[in-house]
């Protein structure tokens, strides 16, 4: 049997089934972020102390904007905005602006072989560079070797708005330099400075990429939602519900921990306008990533 239990002092979902061969801490207050994750009784992301969430927006929610935004800067409908720049670093917009803010429990359902919860979190504020209003829904579904997230965004304003979604896990592995990440491309997105995007190169349509001892920050056009992580001791398999997918890989500072980000878009998207998408007033948009894990 699954149970959830919310700590409310400190805004904490836990979730758990009787063997404990899964489980998940929701930070509430922290974008309704995954921070810790078990599933078929292997610790596939953990917390990453000492590294901080705001240098690392561990499994962070993405939206409007995955990655970053040049200068915080972009053009919508012949009208210019200014973002902040929240990467002081690179004077960027980064992660877009839901990373931090603190969600509602809309709905918990559990069972004998499942748990499902829904969150929320509601825009009314119009800012100088988003002036738009939404409202966000993050479900999270569990069960023993399956992890389900949809994100259901909603135009709640009177105007269009662009965006790009996506996600910021971190995964552990025994040993990362024996790890490899498996997908299907034709092209790489060239990242130049400040992790902007430039352009892209054509690469092999199956790759099959040794992590070893690279330091990764980088992006690929994926011709098909299915990814592969392949470690010592388990195989994650990613999908998506969505036809053009994306996937961002970086190895933070932090032994045997890398990100795998699925997105819709990539750096600087609101610009360069790849995987960019338009949302008009009172629609609705869809995502669904899923991870399942086999152990090795």
């Amino acid at each position: 049997m699954y149970t959830i239990n919310h700590n409310k002092e400190a805004n904490i979902l836990e979730v758990k089934n009787s063997d404990n061969s899964v489980f998940g801490k929701i930070y509430l207050n922290q974008g309704a972020s995954l921070q810790e994750l078990t599933l078929g009784g292997k610790t596939i992301i953990q917390d990453l102390t000492p590294l901080t969430y705001n240098s690392t927006f561990a499994s962070s929610i993405l939206f409007p904007f995955a990655n970053r935004i040049k200068d915080g800067i972009y053009s919508f409908n012949n009208e210019s905005f200014q973002l902040e720049k929240n990467q002081e670093e690179e004077k960027n917009a980064l992660h877009g602006y839901v990373y931090d803010k603190t969600f509602n429990v809309i709905e918990k359902e559990v069972s004998l072989d499942t748990a499902k919860i829904t969150l929320e979190y509601t825009e009314h504020t119009k800012t100088a560079g988003f002036p738009y209003t939404y409202s966000i829904q993050v479900t999270y579904i569990f069960n023993n070797d399956t992890l389900s997230l949809q994100l259901n965004v909603k135009n709640t304003d009177d105007n269009a708005f662009p965006f790009t979604m996506g996600w910021h896990p971190y995964f552990i592995s025994d040993n990362l330099s024996k790890s490899t990440l498996n997908f299907d491309c034709d092209q790489q997105v060239i990242i130049g400075d400040r992790n902007i995007t430039t352009g892209v190169k054509d690469v092999n349509s199956k790759v099959a990429l040794d992590i070893e001892d690279k330091q990764l920050d980088d992006c690929w056009v994926l011709n098909s939602d299915k990814v592969q992580f392949n470690t010592p001791k388990y195989q994650l398999n990613f999908s998506s519900s969505v036809k053009d997918n994306f996937l961002q890989a970086y190895t933070p500072p932090r032994l045997n921990t890398i990100a795998i980000e699925p997105t819709t878009g990539v750096s600087d998207s609101f610009n360069n306008k790849i995987g960019l998408q338009t949302l008009q007033p009172n629609k609705e948009h869809s995502i669904t990533w899923k991870i399942n894990i086999n152990n090795i």
